[in-house]
């Protein structure tokens, strides 16, 4: 398991089961790429192409709103999936920013690649519909959750889903993401 790309099989294979064959026809479907920090693999008004596996690093999405005010969408550390879903299937212009925080190493795989692996292994298009169905229910709980919840709920709430993002991903994404100002962030921080 010290492949990249064995991470990749290993997670797809907690949903559903993959023969040799599968493993070998997934792997081959994938395209590792390298990025350092501060890459941008997407901008607003290109169309998201890819959906990325991340095997080591970091990545964030975020878009620029009139003001000039960064907001975070999504922050992700390996192991995890990113792109801009609604470009991806729309194949409409993107309103995010992707971009690497540190150097990372992905897997991607394009819109029309995907569609012909789930013709190769169709436990794949399983796959994908319990992944997009648990991100589609996370972006629900994350919009009821800047609704409902405090500032000081959102923090504990991504700390116990991922304590390490703390010690990687710099303070002022942070706030941006939780949707509070670094200077909130820093006092709900001391608290703790």
């Amino acid at each position: 398991m010290n492949f990249p790309e064995h991470k990749l099989i290993y997670y797809i294979q907690k949903w559903v089961d993959l023969s040799e064959a599968d493993a070998a026809s997934i792997l081959a479907a994938f395209e590792p790429i390298a990025v350092k920090k501060k890459t941008q693999l997407l901008a607003p008004q290109e169309v998201c192409r890819y959906v990325y596996f991340i095997t080591s690093g970091s990545m964030r999405s975020y878009h620029i709103d009139q003001k000039g005010t960064e907001h975070i969408y999504q922050l992700r550390l390996e192991n995890s999936w990113i792109s801009d879903l609604e470009s991806f299937f729309s194949q409409k212009p993107s309103k995010y920013y992707i971009e690497s925080m540190e150097d990372s190493t992905l897997l991607r795989i394009s819109f029309d690649r995907l569609e012909m692996l789930y013709a190769e292994v169709p436990k794949m298009e399983r796959y994908f519909r319990i992944l997009f169905q648990k991100a589609y229910i996370n972006a629900l709980q994350r919009l009821n959750s800047t609704m409902w919840d405090s500032a000081e709920e959102r923090y504990q709430d991504m700390v116990k889903e991922n304590c390490d993002i703390l010690q990687r991903v710099p303070q002022t994404y942070i706030a941006s993401y939780l949707g509070i100002t670094p200077e909130s962030l820093s006092r709900i921080r001391k608290k703790k």
